[in-house]
């Protein structure tokens, strides 16, 4: 994958992507995301926006703030989420709100959709995680579902595309 210099608004990418994975695909896509994370900000890219879901949002928070601690934090590099809601997590295992919590407390900003869950709510999160980026980072594997829609819509809104999965966008 050959990523060119990145200036504005191409210095702020979004990730989207599927919440379940494999567990034998887990450490490949990870090491993919961290791949294409450190080349964009090599690129440029500075802002990285996620959607605080787990599978690839998680993948993908993770990898910028693991960036973030390996790079001059002077330097720019912010990890905003962009959620749905601010009692997402009422439903999850222990586990994935533990992790969930300490990429909420690594975020540079916290930015929510809507006051209570709703599909809307998940509709509107993935739209803001869109508008006014560059690139979109994904992980799409179906031509249905919430991934689908973000990439669909990224891809409309002019939007760079990199797709981590077997999906064709």
């Amino acid at each position: 994958m050959n990523i060119c210099k990145i200036t504005p608004p191409e210095a702020t990418v979004c990730f989207t992507g599927h919440r379940r994975i494999a567990q034998e695909e887990m450490a490949a896509l990870s090491e993919r995301v961290a791949d294409v994370t450190r080349r964009l900000y090599d690129a440029g890219a500075r802002h990285f926006r996620c959607g605080g879901a787990v599978g690839f949002d998680t993948l993908a928070a993770l990898s910028v703030l693991r960036l973030r601690s390996a790079v001059d934090r002077a330097d720019g590099i912010r990890l905003v989420l962009v959620l749905p809601c601010a009692d997402q997590t009422k439903m999850w295992a222990a586990r994935d709100k533990e992790i969930y919590d300490r990429i909420k407390a690594g975020a540079d900003e916290v930015v929510y959709a809507s006051v209570s869950y709703s599909r809307e709510s998940m509709l509107a999160r993935d739209r803001a995680l869109v508008d006014g980026a560059g690139i979109c980072v994904a992980y799409l594997n179906s031509r249905s579902g919430g991934t689908a829609y973000t990439v669909g819509y990224a891809k409309s809104s002019g939007l760079e595309i990199i797709n981590l999965g077997s999906r064709e966008v």
